[in-house]
């Protein structure tokens, strides 16, 4: 038993070999243009919205954090299903996109490869640092797994991105460390994971966004049991988007034009009134940005519509309301829109931001963390120290 213990140990300690990195201090957006993500609803004259019951819509009902039974015993799998049959759950309740990233697996559409999304979950950490991992040629196995520092945490994104197309930093609610100084220097990533617990209110979004660390939001259930009706059919997402096709996908995740959700589980385990209810959820009508001014029309009157900016600060209010209008201030960095209903539901949108047009086409931002060279060799010294002394004290115990 002693020998497993220190073989356990010597893993950990192996794997926390890192670069240490000097992040730059929070920059919070400025300029004087407004990034709009809903820009494309304009350029394509198309009218925002959802019109759930037409199929002829442009906007998709979407899921991206699923988890399906892959090959082996079901002991080692995080879901008993098959991801035919999760798939057919989804579309029972109108899901448009439906896609599977199991644990460090890249999982087949089960029956249409134009549907194909290669994505997974990166992370067997003990912290729960996961990141969805979209586009890349394969899986990345290696992990570090007590990320305890922000410089371990930046390393994966960082050897994670070099072959992807994006990154989703997934449930920080409810990933050990998810500090507020973490989140302001951690870059990298393209896509923000909401509203996985039982928070509505995303202050780590927040946190990174005011210090000048832009994504987009999305919201998914992190499904591992499509048999129970609190767990599936709880976060979507909407996009104005052509089809469910990889390149269609990842532009509209990109350029920003869809808002995340939170679903009650109507019902209480009523999987008729479940069914029901999912197919007439509110919705956005119109959403843009006319000068520097935010608005938003919702399909019914929302209990309170707020403007949230800068430390998660609310700008503006409005109640027993179904539009919302807000100026944005020349020194306020960015704001979103949250709208609460009365059934529970709740609507996301995307940031509104400030940057200069005519040096960058959105505020995004290459995020410089050079190397520091000596705490680096330091630190990775003190692990090799720790991974000796592990070897030393295994062998010990194997003679014995």
């Amino acid at each position: 038993m002693g020998a497993v213990v220190g073989a356990v140990l010597l893993l950990l300690v192996l794997s926390e070999v890192s670069p240490i990195y000097n992040f730059r201090a929070p920059e919070p957006f400025q300029g004087p243009d407004i990034f709009n993500p809903y820009q494309a609803l304009r350029d394509s004259g198309a009218v925002a919205c959802l019109g759930m019951l037409d199929g002829s819509s442009q906007w998709k009902r979407a899921v991206f954090h699923t988890h399906t039974r892959v090959k082996g015993p079901l002991p080692i799998n995080e879901c008993r299903y098959w991801p035919d049959y999760v798939d057919s759950v989804y579309r029972s309740f109108g899901y448009d996109i439906v896609t599977f990233s199991n644990h460090n697996e890249l999982i087949s559409h089960p029956y249409d490869t134009t549907l194909q999304v290669n994505v997974y979950e990166h992370g067997y950490n003990l912290y729960k640092y996961h990141k969805c991992v979209f586009g890349p040629p394969s899986v990345i196995h290696f992990d570090n797994l007590l990320p305890v520092l922000a410089s371990q945490k930046q390393f994966q994104l960082d050897y994670l991105g070099r072959t992807s197309d994006f990154i989703q930093m997934n449930h920080p609610f409810r990933t050990l460390g998810t500090t507020p100084d973490v989140m302001r220097k951690l870059s990298g990533y393209e896509l923000m994971e909401l509203d996985s617990g039982v928070s509505t209110e995303n202050e780590y979004w927040d946190w990174a966004l005011s210090a000048g660390h832009y994504s987009f939001a999305l919201a998914n259930d992190d499904l591992h049991y499509p048999d129970r009706s609190d767990r599936i059919a709880v976060r979507c997402n909407f996009l104005h988007c052509p089809s469910g096709r990889y390149e269609d996908v990842k532009n509209c995740l990109l350029g920003g034009c869809f808002y995340a959700m939170r679903v009650p589980d109507y019902g209480n385990g009523d999987w008729a009134e479940k069914h029901a209810r999912n197919r007439t959820l509110p919705f956005i009508t119109d959403i843009g940005l006319r000068d520097s001014t935010l608005y938003m029309t919702l399909s019914v009157p929302a209990d309170s519509i707020r403007v949230i900016g800068r430390d998660h600060s609310r700008l503006a209010l409005a109640v027993d309301a179904d539009t919302m209008t807000y100026t944005l201030p020349a020194d306020e960095p960015y704001a979103r829109l949250c709208a609460w209903f009365p059934g529970g539901e709740v609507i996301y949108t995307n940031a509104f931001a400030r940057y200069d047009a005519s040096r960058a086409s959105s505020p995004f931002r290459e995020t410089p963390h050079p190397v520091n060279v000596p705490l680096t060799i330091l630190y990775n010294l003190l692990v090799l120290c720790l991974s000796a002394g592990g070897v030393w004290l295994l062998v010990k115990l194997f003679r014995k």
